[in-house]
């Protein structure tokens, strides 16, 4: 699976270093949501520590050489990097946290694209720590604080929890700003969730299971469940999934795996399901994202095994179906979105 994507926010913050605008310290620097990519390799940029919660970037960075933040490291940094994440009360809240990893004098250095709303995002940090340095490039803008500003204490404090966990769902379910449908019950999971038939039964797994709720609907529907395993690749999700299925861990093995899916599994299972994702971090739709995931299925499932997925409509998902699978059969097409059963053969050496 190509993962070769142009990412120009990266490119983009790098350039006030790369241009003498912004000196690099000497004691080096934190990178908020990072991710990988060329123009961190580009030149030494010694002293820099890098922290991210996506299983696929955190991996890549690891790979690269980048050191990564321990969670006991409580230091502060003169230079605070970070590419803001598009839900805002998520992104409020990684400014905040960004300023209290910040040492007296220290900048703040940030980038957004365009079209994923640079300007507010520019405007936040200009509320929060005063006037910015700013140039735009790659249909990006990079914004930068001048050192020496004046922080809004008070307002770093207000936005500080924007992100915080809360109920949703009447209360049934835990979530927070910037985890996949974070504020509802997605509508292609609520689908999938209410096509699946009483009859699954056994090891069972989640792939991409968010904040819990399709794993919980699953558990709730099919008492022949004996065994789920969850499987994200956002921490800040699957640590709300954790949550949220502990009253279920006390009846059944319930295990939560931060996880990179398109890596493959180790476990075998009976029943799988599945709301794939099919964008990446940076760029448009990756179909190719929810095929790897059919085909990971297909590698995990017991002869016999079932997948259960949901896709949209439009979604090219067939030949990897159709390839990984003896019986495929389309369930339902709802309000633009697929409900499938896929089912693996019983003969010894599937496929």
């Amino acid at each position: 699976m190509s993962n070769a994507v142009q990412d120009s926010a990266l490119e983009t913050l790098l350039l006030p270093v790369f241009e003498g605008r912004l000196a690099w310290p000497s004691d080096g620097a934190l990178f908020l949501n990072a991710r990988d990519g060329w123009p961190l390799h580009r030149q030494p940029l010694p002293g820099l520590v890098a922290e991210q919660g996506f299983k696929p970037a955190f991996d890549a960075l690891q790979r690269s050489g980048i050191n990564l933040l321990d969670e006991a490291d409580g230091r502060r940094f003169p230079l605070v990097l970070l590419l803001p994440p598009r839900q805002r009360s998520e992104a409020r809240a990684l400014y905040a946290r960004a300023l209290s990893r910040l040492t007296d004098g220290g900048v703040v250095l940030a980038c957004q694209a365009n079209d994923e709303g640079a300007k507010s995002a520019e405007a936040d940090l200009a509320k929060l720590i005063g006037p910015l340095t700013v140039m735009s490039k790659n249909k990006c803008r990079v914004f930068w604080s001048q050192p020496g500003n004046a922080v809004n204490a008070a307002l770093v404090d207000e936005w500080r929890d924007l992100d915080a966990v809360r109920p949703i769902a009447d209360g049934r379910f835990l979530s927070r700003p910037g985890v996949f449908a974070w504020d509802r019950i997605d509508v292609a999971s609520k689908l999938l969730a209410e096509s699946l038939p009483g009859d699954l039964r056994g090891r069972a797994a989640d792939l991409g299971a968010g904040y819990g709720y399709l794993s919980a609907e699953l558990l709730s529907r099919c008492a022949g469940i004996t065994s789920l395993d969850c499987f994200e690749a956002d921490a800040r999700a699957l640590a709300l999934c954790r949550r949220n299925l502990d009253a279920e861990s006390k009846r059944l093995p319930i295990a939560c795996h931060w996880h990179d899916v398109t890596s493959g599994l180790l476990g075998r299972y009976d029943v799988i399901v599945c709301n794939p994702p099919f964008h990446a971090q940076v760029g448009a739709e990756r179909p190719d994202i929810g095929r790897r995931f059919i085909e990971v299925a297909a590698d995990a499932l017991n002869p016999g095994g079932r997948l259960w997925l949901v896709a949209n409509r439009h979604l090219p998902y067939e030949l990897a179906l159709n390839t990984g699978f003896d019986a495929v059969n389309t369930i339902t097409q709802q309000s633009g979105f697929k409900i499938i059963e896929a089912v693996r053969s019983r003969k010894a050496g599937g496929r």
